[in-house]
């Protein structure tokens, strides 16, 4: 692949400026806090291409659904996060002259994503049309400690000339949504204001009634020293400015800082969210932007204390996991029970920014072991309670009896899908679901989740498989028909494995929750079945369906059949194909790629990661040499289970083939579909495909287990977990693993098959 950023171990670093890729750069350069977050939009204006995105968590709009055909079930809407006011706006002219980098000449244009310490730095020289020439330093961050708060500091030096600088820092609410179905913007005013110095828009949502206030305060300094120029106000429809002109001589240094809150009703009163958000911007400008740059990077270093994984010897594959770790922890806090993770996070539209099963699958599992339980447990928290919904959509495609169909898509427990393939047939996302609970149980040890919250949602779900089940005379056994399983390169396919096997698992699994509820806490499981109007012979008809699921298998070839008659099409290596047509969904035809036997994403083997202990190694192999070679990796959830499994099997080359390729999806564009946006949940899976594919990380019967090998040209890699209450630091070489419990915590490691018992504050060096 084409590698346009430095490799850098802390940086991601675009040298030189190719308006052809600003897109791509505008979703790797984002930054974020998981409150908000923002492409890396200039602050300037620029004529030339780009996708103006600005995000607060958890605000979005239902836009109806747009179909050619109307089938009952249909979701009304497909809910999207907005692109919400742009508030790091503040043009620039130059004697009158307009800074825009796409009409001059542009020299040592540089962009940089710091990572170690949380901020977007940009700077460039740029010979403008009217021949003058300046140099711009552009810093800015969103802050890890003070969640509404954004904060820039922009720099301009005349280089060859005398003459005016005229700066005008703005808030714009007149924004949409690229992706509008009709072109339909989705904000109105609510009130505005432009005073010296600062300002504030205020707006509503045309639906729900979301309402957000964007704040702004600012301070200007020429050659270090804050200045007070009159300046003119100005107010439009949902936009104010402030405009100061300010004389300067070569070489002046004319410095912006401009401090920026941004609140929502979705955690203050309506009625005071001006006032607040005016305190919390003022409070940032008196604080001032160098006491704010220490704050984040403080902030930093401790997420980084927590999460980092250090690689020797490989700047590519240490550049990518830190880029990926880095857009996690500024996604996701888990401070709110009520967000999720979106697929995209705050750097693009693509997906709505709604919740997939990406969140169980992948990101369940990072936060497991790189912060603290109530984290993964508020991630399971959205799921229980947007259970009756969950239940209200089953229903409105038939079920009955509390059976419960969670969402392919949704914001708020609602399903908003616009693609019947996926609405109606990609129902294994119940299943992740499920497999969830179990994740963070096993991880965890915490079973009174079983108690309190999970066995709710599994019998809701169990009831939904034994509903969706049918029985076969021809077969004698219960199929599933009418699916698409994860490979969404198959539509509306019979018996896919996959799903008909997380089916079973998860009536199996409930059923072990039931019998643990029994022995352990009997008044409560009562309770629970009486809550749920439970019959006891609804068990008896679970194991009728785990002991005669069919399951689609060629015994010839020792595989699992992804799909009843996948054999039946032509079988073609995607090594044998000619590499003008890959990506396959940028160049063939739906109905082709719906013919062919080319895979998107882990399918069947996306069951044997979840269900590994299950099968034996030969089982694991045959079945990954199969499907691998028939894989595109069209979706980012795809490499990185094949990393984990080809590090399962010992095909260590493989494993780290797919984990740079997991690593560098973005930095690198694989798919050539970065511009909409970063792949944030499958980051989560790059972060897996060391961890639990080179680290070999599992929990089994409450114990930790590690199997590590290293990467042949490293010369080494650690990462941390936590684990019930330690922090444990594994470092591995090619002749040792050493590890450290940084906390004061006993805890029981078995690695290579063997016992070790570390004490808390301590650690142990085994020989590899």
């Amino acid at each position: 692949m084409e590698q346009y950023y430095k490799l850098d171990k802390w940086h991601i670093i675009e040298h030189g400026f190719n308006p052809q890729k600003n897109e791509i750069s505008e979703s790797v350069f984002s930054i974020g806090n998981g409150y908000m977050g923002q492409r890396a939009n200039f602050e300037e204006q620029y004529s030339g291409s780009s996708l103006q995105g600005s995000y607060l968590a958890g605000v979005y709009y239902p836009d109806k659904t747009r179909v050619g055909w109307w089938k009952n079930g249909y979701p009304s809407y497909f809910a999207k996060v907005l692109n919400s006011t742009n508030w790091i706006g503040i043009d620039i002219k130059i004697n009158d002259c307009i800074l825009d980098i796409a009409k001059g000449t542009l020299k040592d244009f540089k962009r940089v994503l710091n990572m170690k310490d949380g901020y977007l730095e940009r700077s460039f020289t740029l010979v403008l049309e009217n021949n003058n020439e300046i140099h711009v330093n552009s810093k800015r961050f969103i802050s890890m400690t003070r969640g509404e708060i954004g904060a820039i500091h922009y720099t301009i030096t005349p280089i060859n000339f005398s003459g005016e600088i005229t700066i005008s820092p703005y808030l714009d609410g007149n924004v949409k949504n690229t992706d509008a179905n009709y072109g339909e913007t989705f904000w109105d005013e609510i009130s505005k204001k432009a005073e010296p110095f600062e300002g504030y828009v205020m707006l509503k949502t045309k639906k729900l009634d979301f309402n957000i206030c964007t704040y702004m305060t600012y301070e200007l300094c020429k050659n270090g020293e804050i200045i007070t120029p009159n300046v003119e106000l100005l107010e439009k429809e949902k936009f104010i400015s402030n405009t100061a002109k300010i004389s300067c001589n070569k070489n002046d240094k004319i410095e912006i800082f401009k401090y920026v809150a941004n609140t929502s009703s979705r955690y203050y009163e309506k009625d005071e969210l001006v006032s607040i958000t005016r305190k919390l911007s003022i409070k940032a400008k008196n604080d001032g932007f160098v006491n704010l740059l220490e704050e984040q990077s403080n902030a930093w270093k401790d997420k980084w204390e927590e999460s980092d994984i250090v690689i020797e010897d490989d700047i590519a594959a240490q550049q990518g996991i830190r880029f990926n770790i880095f857009q996690l922890n500024q996604t996701y806090t888990g401070k709110d029970e009520r967000l999720n993770i979106g697929p995209k996070g705050f750097t693009g539209e693509k997906y709505g920014g709604s919740t997939y099963w990406d969140t169980e699958a992948y990101c369940i599992p990072f936060f497991l072991s790189t912060a603290e339980p109530n984290v993964s447990k508020n991630l399971l928290l959205y799921r229980y309670k947007q259970l009756n919904k969950a239940i209200g959509n089953a229903e409105k495609l038939g079920f009955s009896n509390g059976a419960a169909l969670y969402p392919m898509v949704t914001m708020n427990g609602e399903e908003c899908h616009n693609e019947w393939e996926i609405t109606f047939e990609e129902i294994h996302r119940n299943a992740a679901i499920a497999y969830a609970i179990y994740n963070y149980v096993n991880y965890t040890g915490d079973k009174t989740y079983i108690q309190e919250y999970g066995l709710e949602v599994l019998i809701a779900i169990s009831r939904f498989w034994a509903q969706r089940v049918n029985f076969s005379k021809q077969k004698n056994k219960y199929v599933i028909l009418g699916v698409t399983g994860p490979n969404e390169y198959e539509n509306n396919i019979n018996n896919n494995w996959y799903t008909n096997r997380m089916a079973s698992w998860t009536l199996e699994y409930t059923i072990k929750a039931i019998n643990y509820l029994k022995e352990s806490n009997p008044d409560r499981l009562m309770d629970i079945m009486k809550k749920v109007n439970f019959k006891d012979d609804e068990i008896s008809k679970w194991h009728d369906i785990i002991d005669n699921m069919y399951y689609p298998v060629c015994d010839k070839l020792g595989i699992f059949l992804q799909q009843e008659g996948y054999l039946d099409k032509e079988q073609i290596l995607v090594k044998d194909l000619d590499k003008s047509n890959l990506p396959l969904n940028q160049n063939w035809s739906w109905d082709r790629i719906l013919r062919s036997c080319f895979i998107k994403q882990a399918d069947v083997l996306q069951g044997l990661y979840f269900l590994e202990d299950e099968y034996d190694i030969n089982t694991i192999k045959n079945n990954f040499d199969f499907y691998e070679p028939r894989t595109v990796h069209e979706s980012s959830l795809s490499p990185c289970i094949h990393s984990i499994l080809a590090s399962k099997i010992g095909n260590h080359d493989k494993a780290y083939e797919m984990y740079l390729r997991t690593s560098r999806l973005d930095i690198d564009n694989y798919n050539n579909d970065t511009c909409d946006g970063c792949h944030i949940t499958s980051m989560a899976g790059t972060w897996m495909s060391i961890v639990h594919g080179f680290g070999g990380l599992r929990v089994r019967n409450n114990k930790l287990i590690l199997n590590p090998f290293i990467p042949e040209h490293w010369k080494s890699y650690s990462f941390k977990i936590r684990f019930r209450g330690a922090l444990l630091k594994i470092s591995i070489t090619n002749k040792y693993v050493n590890i450290s419990n940084e906390l004061n915590k006993d805890v029981i490691i078995e690695v290579y098959s063997k016992d070790y018992k570390l004490a808390g504050n301590s650690n142990i060096i085994i020989q590899r």
